[in-house]
């Protein structure tokens, strides 16, 4: 019996790097969404020393200067701005990491089929060759035993 040979081999080659890319995708977008937390964090942790930093001021009981206050306003508004754009950056790296999820995952399916195909196609080629191989012993059975009746015969 010819060797097992799956036709579709290279579409499962191919589609198994398509799975590894996709996974390398999502773990990127994975990555960049963590990136961007930290850089929350960090804009977040900056604007609270920001405030403790004007309230420490307000609590030493210093005159605080119209420029000082101003200064303050101006660095507050900052730091709500870049953590306004910093949400929104984080929003869309989650937005991809999500496309990223759901490309994997159908890549993953699809190649599941594949796999549950090419298995299938295994189990019926080890029951052919099975049946092959029966046959066969079947046929030097029958031919052992021609034999030997006509050994049988020609004794008599």
């Amino acid at each position: 019996m010819k060797k097992f040979k799956f036709q579709l081999e290279t579409l499962l080659r191919v589609t198994r790097r398509k799975k590894d890319d996709a996974e390398r995708d999502f773990a990127a977008a994975a990555r960049k969404v963590e990136e961007a937390r930290e850089g929350l964090n960090t804009l977040m942790e900056e604007m609270q020393k920001g405030q403790r930093d004007y309230d420490a001021l307000a609590q030493e009981g210093v005159r605080v200067t119209v420029g000082r206050l101003m200064a303050f306003n101006s660095f507050f508004a900052w730091k709500r701005e870049q953590i306004e754009m910093q949400q929104r950056i984080l929003l869309q790296m989650k937005a991809e990491k999500q496309k990223k999820l759901q490309a994997l995952m159908e890549v993953m399916s699809y190649l599941k089929s594949i796999e549950q195909l090419k298995e299938r196609r295994w189990q019926e080629y080890q029951a052919e060759a099975l049946q092959e191989e029966q046959k066969m012993l079947d046929e030097i059975g029958l031919q052992l035993t021609m034999r030997h009746k006509r050994r049988e015969v020609e004794a008599k």
